[in-house]
């Protein structure tokens, strides 16, 4: 494949802008992997302070209010090592046959996020050093699961692996270069797989000319204009995420919409319109588009709802119960969605709409 041309950009004031942590904490073990001694390396380039530790037991992360841990954890980046229980692989559906983690976490502000009733502890980004190794353990999982594998609809995509369930990949790419090495990975693997990421990011320039071989995708998630503004803080505008996403497509990645968390906030319809046809805009002209959709409604658990009171307290987000139908999770915990008659009127609208605006696009899951 013939290296992409760097497009220009046309959102004005688009240029990324990268997160640079305020400390690197980095483990003893973490140190012993190229990877990881590279990652302290471009974060000490930044201006970011990286501390040693004595032992690989993250210190310093506690101590002061909840919004005073919370403001350190999230101007913290640590590098750590994945455990061999953590390098399991486990299903993702219904987004992909497995899920794998070159990271957990995220320094973004999105006062809906649901790593707040995933991940334990304050909300420090860790990123793991040992990714060699991580990336050694997929090809025992090629041809299983029961997403992509088993499925007559989406078999042509290839075991799929999603790697942006516990992160944002994209936001700290700058400082770990682990997406570039997955991307990559992917491109030289001769077997049929598919690597899956999303973002709400843009600093995509870096991946425009990777040898790729058509074996990611990249998603972009994206939202109403008054979703995006009140409750998605310190990520790129959806105008970004919109011309980032042409810029992978015309070089020649199959990418993706997440529309998530969807809300039925007022004039939902005519935002989300917009929305579609913004997105169709930017791909106007994309020779051999693959696209898929992706739309997930907007649920808390109870877990969730404490923590991200606690980081946000004076989020306008609506966390009514008694406004939401109460299901349980696979885990046996309840969660909050929509109720049944506004989950399917948003449905049917959405597919009728994406069926309009954008109708090359494959509907792969509504949840």
């Amino acid at each position: 494949m013939a290296a992409a041309p760097i497009l220009p950009r046309t959102v004005e004031g688009s240029a990324p802008r990268l997160w640079v942590p305020r400390q690197v904490l980095v483990t003893p073990d973490a140190l012993r992997w190229e990877h990881g001694r590279r990652v302290v390396e471009r974060s000490a380039r930044l201006g970011s302070e990286v501390v040693e530790l004595k032992n690989n037991r993250l210190t310093g992360l506690r101590g002061g209010t909840e919004r005073e841990e919370y403001v350190r954890a999230k101007t913290t980046l640590a590098v750590v090592i994945a455990s061999e229980s953590a390098r399991k692989l486990q299903p993702i559906p219904p987004s992909a046959d497995w899920q794998f983690h070159i990271a957990e976490g995220c320094p973004a502000h999105c006062q809906y996020c649901y790593l707040a009733g995933s991940l334990s502890g304050p909300p420090v980004t860790r990123v793991y050093a040992n990714l060699p190794e991580i990336l050694a353990g997929l090809p025992k999982f090629l041809g299983t699961g029961q997403v992509t594998s088993a499925s007559a609809d989406r078999r042509n995509e290839g075991t799929t692996f999603e790697v942006s369930c516990y992160t944002d990949p994209l936001a700290i790419e700058h400082l770990t270069g682990s997406l570039s090495e997955c991307i990559r990975y992917f491109g030289a693997w001769q077997a049929s797989a598919q690597l899956r990421w999303t973002t709400k990011f843009n600093a995509v320039d870096h991946l425009l000319t990777i040898p790729h071989a058509r074996r990611t995708r990249m998603r972009f998630s994206v939202n109403a204009q008054s979703v995006a503004r009140s409750f998605e803080g310190g990520t790129a505008s959806v105008a970004a995420r919109l011309e980032a996403m042409r810029r992978v497509a015309f070089a020649g990645y199959p990418i993706g919409l997440t529309i998530a968390p969807i809300m039925p906030v007022e004039n939902w319809r005519e935002e989300y319109r917009e929305l579609l046809r913004k997105a169709a805009a930017a791909l106007t002209g994309v020779p051999d588009l693959d696209l898929t959709a992706e739309m997930i409604t907007h649920r808390f658990t109870q877990k969730s709802k404490l923590v991200q009171l606690s980081w946000y307290p004076r989020t306008t987000l609506s966390l009514d119960e008694e406004l939401r139908t109460k299901k349980m999770t696979k885990f046996g915990s309840p969660k909050f969605v929509y109720p049944k008659h506004v989950a399917g009127e948003m449905r049917s609208w959405f597919e009728s709409a994406l069926a309009e605006e954008l109708p090359s696009a494959r509907i792969l899951y509504w949840t």
